[in-house]
């Protein structure tokens, strides 16, 4: 018996190996999400026997919850691990309090994320594998999630890093077989025996009576998993079709939703929100925006608020933003330097870029203090030098700023003249010569 373990052992690396071989090309950096559990443990070990073979240089990095009262020893163990093997070790310690709202399982996932991302190599490697990917396609389906949440977890997947998941093809049971026939030690979470977490409900005890009836639920699921997957790639196909008409300069248009027929709407609409990377909505609440913003009056003051972000509707056309703070009415900061800055009103950046015979003339503009300050109402500028005297206000409505960004804008003054406003008018007698060094003020997201 334990030869045969031992056989099947070899045969898994062998197995991964091979895999590994067609996913990432020699010579990459690999960083490994190493949590200290036996998946991550075991991953680790066989990275660790191929990399000479194929020149990866790896590394490994631990995210410190501190949910555990063992996290501290859980962060050693994972320290001593990668001495063990000579591989560079990174430790991310993060807070979840702040995000508890959202449940402890989905505020450890972003934070992780969050951390995977400062720590950027060639490729990422998780230590997925297959009784995961079936948690994930059931727990996704009990929720009602779409095809591309019911698409999980893809072998790679590319991001600013390319995530890997080698060992998505094997099971649980492959996996501590593995990791017995080497003797590896590693981390036991004390959280994976309380069901009430719904993944370890399902793996504890959904799945054990699951497997009597269905002992192939895994690849089923699986092969369910890609179907899914297929026609999500299906339906971003259609939306990017769609968006090429309907999005310009990150606004949808309206009139464009309304053409389509309801279901094409709301993946037109989704596409969208991704493409601002905007959290995506509840069906229920995707719906209810999609009817405010097609069906409300073209002059009405369309606001829908889902988390922390708004869907807006202006002049035929859908806007998307995090949801706007409260309004500093007598907001001003100084600028002298021009330095770049946060505009919290925005929510934007604020970025002086250095011109030469075009923008804000640098002279001018430095000849008294540089403040940004909002809007308080009665500022005018004349936009051109053939210009008559203009208001602020007349300024906004001609430049269709939407009107909730109106008294947010960063309105930049020398000593108590108004000199521009950004993407709408500079003061005429403040425009740079044509051989006069000037200025552009900028605002990005």
């Amino acid at each position: 018996m334990e030869n045969s373990r031992k056989s099947n052992s070899a045969d898994l690396a062998h197995q991964l190996a091979g895999r590994l071989a067609t996913l990432i090309s020699p010579h990459s950096s690999i960083l490994i999400a190493f949590s200290g559990g036996v998946d991550s443990v075991v991953l680790l070990h066989i990275l660790h026997q191929f990399a000479h073979r194929y020149a990866w240089q790896l590394s490994a990095l631990h995210v410190h919850h501190g949910i555990s009262p063992h996290a501290d020893a859980w962060a050693a163990f994972c320290e001593q691990r990668c001495t063990a093997y000579n591989i560079s070790f990174h430790l991310e310690q993060v807070d979840i309090t702040p995000l508890r709202e959202q449940g402890v399982e989905a505020a450890a996932r972003q934070l992780r994320y969050a951390a995977y991302a400062k720590h950027r190599q060639d490729f990422l490697a998780l230590a997925h594998h297959a009784d995961d990917q079936a948690e994930t396609v059931l727990l996704q389906l009990l929720r009602g999630a779409g095809v591309r949440g019911t698409s999980a977890m893809p072998m790679l997947v590319s991001r600013d890093t390319q995530w890997v998941r080698p060992l998505l093809g094997c099971t649980r049971v492959e996996i501590e077989d593995y990791a017995r026939s080497h003797h590896l030690s590693w981390i036991e979470d004390e959280s994976n025996a309380d069901d009430r977490y719904p993944r370890n409900f399902l793996r504890r005890q959904v799945l054990p009576v699951l497997v009597q009836r269905f002992p192939a639920y895994r690849s089923t699921l699986a092969r369910s998993a890609q179907h899914f997957h297929e026609a999500s790639q299906l339906l971003d196909e259609l939306a990017h079709q769609d968006a090429s008409i309907a999005i310009q300069k990150e606004h949808l248009d309206v009139t464009a939703l309304q053409t389509l027929s309801n279901a094409r709407a709301k993946n037109l609409l989704r596409y969208f929100l991704q493409y601002l990377r905007a959290p995506m909505p509840q069906a229920a609440q995707l719906e209810d925006m999609l009817q405010q913003i097609c069906t409300a009056r073209a002059d009405a003051a369309v606001c829908v608020s889902y988390g922390a972000w708004q869907v807006r509707r202006y002049r035929n056309e859908v806007y998307a933003m995090p949801t706007l703070p409260a309004l500093e009415n007598d907001l001003s900061v100084a600028n002298q330097e021009l330095a770049e800055m946060d505009w919290p009103m925005t929510g934007e950046h604020v970025a002086f870029i250095r011109t030469q015979g075009e923008g804000i003339s640098l002279e001018k503009l430095l000849s008294a203090p540089v403040t940004l300050r909002v809007r308080q109402g009665g500022e005018s500028l004349r936009p051109h030098s053939h210009a008559s005297l203009r208001t602020l206000k007349n300024l906004l409505q001609e430049h269709h700023v939407p009107p909730w960004r109106r008294d947010r804008l960063p309105l930049l003054y020398s000593g108590a003249t108004l000199v521009c406003v950004p993407g709408v008018a500079i003061a005429a007698e403040y425009q740079a010569g044509v051989d006069e060094s000037g200025v552009q003020l900028k605002l990005y997201r």
